[in-house]
């Protein structure tokens, strides 16, 4: 394995772990201070903390009867990012599929050991700006890696063809 790879892969290793650490570390302080169905307005009511346990997709957009093949589709695509991660070579590209990967695995984590039980536990979301979904860490960390690898993607492509 070259350096420029193993470097890769321990870098997309340190920001699955990260993501995860604090996104469960964030959900576990929100449980302590937050009572479900009361929100804490921050900033008016354009940006407060509204804790729920969210049985469906992410940004709690529906799906509740999924929640077993979400639970599934997180544990592969972390499992598939480990597989995979001695192969990625663009920084981009690992960083974006490192951020979707450790927010998965954050998730996952809540729909392994959350009530309602093993497989099928419930996320916590307490992130709600403006009059969108709410949402948490992990849920940000994977948009946010979408959009970093899909625009590692596109310069990558763009460098090829100018090559």
């Amino acid at each position: 394995m070259s350096q420029n790879r193993r470097s890769k892969t321990g870098l997309i290793a340190a920001v699955v772990i990260a993501v995860a650490v604090v996104d469960q570390a964030v959900k576990q302080i929100m449980l302590a201070v937050l009572t479900e169905g009361e929100p804490h307005h921050v900033i008016g009511d354009w940006f407060r903390f509204n804790l729920l346990f969210n049985p469906g997709a992410a940004f709690s957009i529906g799906g509740e009867g999924s929640t077993w093949l979400f639970t599934t589709i997180q544990l592969a695509f972390v499992l598939g990012v480990a597989i995979a991660a001695p192969r990625i070579d663009n920084t981009g590209q690992a960083l974006g599929l490192a951020l979707i990967a450790g927010g998965a695995l954050g998730n996952f984590a809540d729909r392994i050991f959350r009530d309602p039980g093993f497989w099928f536990g419930h996320v916590v979301d307490y992130i709600s700006v403006g009059s969108f979904a709410v949402f948490n860490i992990a849920d940000a960390a994977i948009t946010c890696g979408v959009v970093i690898f899909i625009g590692a993607m596109l310069i990558a492509e763009r460098r090829a063809e100018n090559e």
